[in-house]
């Protein structure tokens, strides 16, 4: 099942992707189940909005396919590398992503991004996948030159429009064999298995739900493949999975 959110008619609403509508929904499904309107709205009618606001945070996941690692001059690390995005970063599809004027290059980094659905905390390996309400598409954005400089990566990662999320969350995805495309401008820049992430969605939600409580709608970010790079403004961004969509972003300066 596919699960957009959307604004039509000045009002901000969920629904079920069908074909080319939408089925509207009583309201937020992670809180409210699937109960339906009756109303249908065209998806052309419709602005989509980032699926989903994280209550409390954006985890993401550092170095976590190891030729990324590599290209970014380290080993890929034993253990999850966490980190934390503000949810003042999250942006939808078709919004603008804004390059600060504290930052000389700014860079895309696709991602699947995991979205949490139950009150998480101290979950086992074995049983995280009943904690994730869904999956859908992210930008880890990042302000290189600030990354470097700064020694840690709060701010290099913070910004916000630093978390384009979308197009929609499906409640049903498989890894296998889904693949990654990040596009700058039409021209492919990163292309990989999801498979080859080092950490699964499993191991990630079991180490980082040992550090911190995840709550529903917190999103967490497992990694980049290699390929990373600048972009400017003007330029668009494209993240396309398998089975997830396409996350689409033109960038502009402040």
């Amino acid at each position: 099942m596919r699960i957009a959110r959307f604004s039509h008619q000045d009002a901000i609403k969920y629904g079920i992707v069908d074909d080319t509508d939408l089925v509207v929904l009583a309201g937020d499904p992670m809180f409210a189940g699937f109960d339906t309107t009756g109303e249908r709205v065209p998806l052309a009618d419709a602005a989509l909005l980032a699926p989903v606001i994280p209550r409390s945070k954006v985890v993401c996941v550092g170095k976590n396919y190891r030729d990324h690692a590599a290209e970014m001059g380290g080993e890929a690390p034993e253990e999850p590398l966490l980190f934390l995005k503000p949810n003042t970063a999250v942006i939808g599809p078709g919004d603008s992503i804004v390059r600060p004027p504290q930052s000389q290059r700014t860079d895309f980094e696709g991602e699947l991004a995991v979205v949490i659905g139950r009150i998480a905390k101290n979950v086992p390996a074995d049983r995280a996948l009943e904690y994730v309400f869904g999956y859908t598409i992210g930008n880890d954005v990042t302000a290189r030159d600030l990354q470097h400089s700064d020694g840690q990566w709060t701010r290099a990662k913070g910004f916000d429009t630093f978390c384009p999320l979308g197009p929609a969350i499906e409640t049903e995805f498989d890894i296998a064999d889904a693949i990654l495309t990040s596009r700058v401008d039409g021209e492919v820049r990163q292309q990989a298995l999801l498979t080859d992430m080092i950490h699964g969605i499993p191991a990630i939600i079991e180490y980082a739900s040992a550090v911190f409580t995840l709550l529903p709608g917190d999103v967490i970010l497992t990694g980049t493949p290699a390929g990373i790079g600048p972009f400017t403004a003007g330029q668009t961004v494209e993240i396309e999975i398998t089975g997830l969509g396409l996350l689409r972003n033109t960038a502009r300066d402040a």
